[in-house]
């Protein structure tokens, strides 16, 4: 058995596939952090200070390890210029395309996230957590969407989704992919400089539930790879993001050469630890609202007992929920979640 770590140490061994001494546990938990607020949205999500605030308070609750820090999918979208539509009772959303056609391509601006106010909060937000826990806990200040999730809201997913299923539109969406990879380049290099050990990449609708296998090798795989090899390095690693059952992808995902994999409890999981053992680390996948949202206790604890049981052997495993929690998550079922780590994760 390890000797007991800091946070920070254990997930970063744990990402380094160095010997740990348990199961780190992460929250997505930016939704539940704030859910008892009284602001209108857009005010709640561009205070940089107030989210800060709110996930240190968790992470006196909760104990967890690694913390995600972000205020939804918009943030990198606003800063190529999308609008954003704020919900009662909702993160940001884009709710409409920037872009008429994908033959406009070529007038889309630099991005700018000090232009945009949800970047500059995410990145505030950041910042403060850094400044008041960062040499204890793993900080993930989210760069938001990668690049084929940002492509998607930049011109419409039915769109995107619609031309590239009739395969004519092929240079003006490559043209597209590499403008958003290097829109969330710029973007993530800036909590590369600020301190952050690691990022987290959103690509939900990379997911096989949405593109096939191969529009994933052909449209996504490359420019995760790009992303990849920008930014990562022996103290920056890069957490990939993919929602849906990835069961058909995840040993192409692992091609990307990101340090993490963030995985759906809809994956299986004996399938995803044979595809990245000693290759890389997987985060997740518990279900944030069938299991840790609706379930009970002892639901929670049986998956999570399930996951160890499978994911944690050999190392290469942070336990967590597979997606963002829901704001009205149960407190009681993720103190469940943080001691299944604590008690069934030791090595």
């Amino acid at each position: 058995m390890q000797e007991e770590m800091t946070s920070l140490e254990r997930c970063l061994a744990t990402i380094r596939q160095q010997p740990h001494d348990r199961v780190p546990v992460d929250l997505h938990n930016f939704m539940m952090t704030v859910v008892d607020v009284k602001l209108p949205s857009a005010q709640l999500y561009q205070d940089g200070q107030l989210l800060g605030e709110a996930q240190v308070a968790a992470w006196k609750r909760f104990g967890h390890d690694m913390l995600l820090v972000e205020n939804g999918t918009a943030a990198l979208a606003e800063a190529c210029g999308c609008e954003v539509s704020y919900l009662p009772g909702s993160a940001p959303l884009i709710e409409r395309a920037l872009l008429g056609s994908l033959s406009e391509v070529a007038s889309l601006r630099k991005p700018d996230p000090f232009g945009s106010p949800l970047c500059r909060a995410t990145m505030d937000a950041t910042r403060y957590v850094l400044d008041q826990i960062g040499d204890q806990v793993c900080v993930m200040g989210r760069a938001d969407q990668g690049p084929f999730d940002l492509a998607s809201m930049i011109s419409g997913p039915q769109t995107l989704l619609t031309e590239m299923a009739v395969g004519e539109c092929d240079d003006q969406i490559f043209e597209l992919l590499d403008y958003t990879s290097d829109a969330y380049i710029l973007y993530a290099k800036l909590f590369k400089e600020m301190g952050c050990p690691g990022t987290s990449v959103g690509e939900a609708l990379c997911s096989p539930d949405v593109i096939s296998p191969a529009m994933y090798e052909k449209y996504c795989l490359p420019y995760g790879k790009k992303v990849v090899k920008a930014l990562q390095s022996d103290d920056f690693f890069l957490a990939y993001h993919t929602c849906g059952n990835t069961s058909r992808i995840i040993d192409r995902m692992v091609q990307t050469g990101a340090k993490v994999l963030e995985f759906d409890y809809k994956c299986n999981m004996a399938v995803a630890k044979r595809a990245t053992a000693g290759k890389t680390t997987l985060l997740g996948p518990i279900d944030p609202s069938g299991v840790l949202h609706h379930g009970t206790i002892e639901e929670v604890e049986a998956a999570c007992r399930a996951a160890i049981e499978v994911l944690a052997p050999g190392g290469g495993f942070i336990l967590g929920p597979g997606c963002a929690l829901p704001g009205t998550t149960p407190p009681e079922n993720i103190d469940k979640l943080v001691e299944c780590a604590k008690v069934y994760g030791k090595y």
